[in-house]
């Protein structure tokens, strides 16, 4: 009885354990650092276009702008009106841009391939929008949320990343266009005046075998 109890007990404190650690999987996930190059440049990705495509390639002369973005989460709705203008910028100003889809766990609740053709056309997206299999580039970025933000210089060095500005529920009302200036500091060969910002979204959903 007295080793029933004994082993009862150990088992129930490594279950504790398990849970303890449980909320902060997220958290050891350690995000790029502003200056940091961008990993997995030549992984091969897949456009909506059915075509594979790498980041290097899709990358221009003065840089890359990749978003973690997907299908289900309503913050990433609420900032889609932006996604288009923000891309047309970029490009004006020979950055490339890609939107990735990392939400490898719900790839049968919305976020499959087909999903992702449907919302490129439905809402016109002008720029690349891959899969991400298995969450592996989200995770070497260090990604959370979607949308999440990460822009690189011709270097490929991280100089700004988070969100895309301070007002997800209307662009008229947007104070702080954090992406916006960032592309156009860049661009211009200034100093990125604000380097970071808070992402704010869903939280990316990992592959559950994780």
């Amino acid at each position: 009885m007295k080793r029933l109890i004994i082993y009862c007990t150990v088992v129930a404190l490594a279950i504790v354990g398990l849970l303890a650690l449980a909320p902060f999987k997220e958290n050891l996930r350690e995000e790029l650092k502003i200056g940091a190059k961008a990993p997995m440049l030549e992984t091969p990705v897949k456009d909506v276009s059915g075509k594979m495509i790498t980041m290097k390639e899709v990358a221009g002369e003065n840089g890359l702008l990749v978003n973690f973005s997907c299908n289900t989460c309503p913050w990433v709705k609420r900032w889609e009106d932006r996604y288009n203008p923000i891309a047309e910028l970029a490009r004006e100003n020979g950055i490339g841009v890609i939107a990735l889809n990392p939400n490898t766990a719900s790839r049968e609740r919305g976020d499959s391939f087909e999903d992702m053709q449907q919302r490129a056309e439905q809402s016109n997206y002008s720029f690349y929008y891959a899969l991400d299999e298995q969450s592996k580039i989200a995770e070497a970025f260090g990604a959370s949320r979607t949308p999440h933000i990460y822009l690189f210089n011709s270097d490929m060095e991280l100089v700004y990343r988070g969100a895309i500005d301070d007002n997800a529920r209307s662009a008229a009302e947007v104070e702080k266009p954090y992406l916006k200036n960032a592309i156009q500091e860049l661009a211009a060969g200034k100093e990125i005046t604000t380097k970071t910002s808070k992402s704010l979204g869903c939280t990316i959903k990992w592959p559950e075998s994780e």
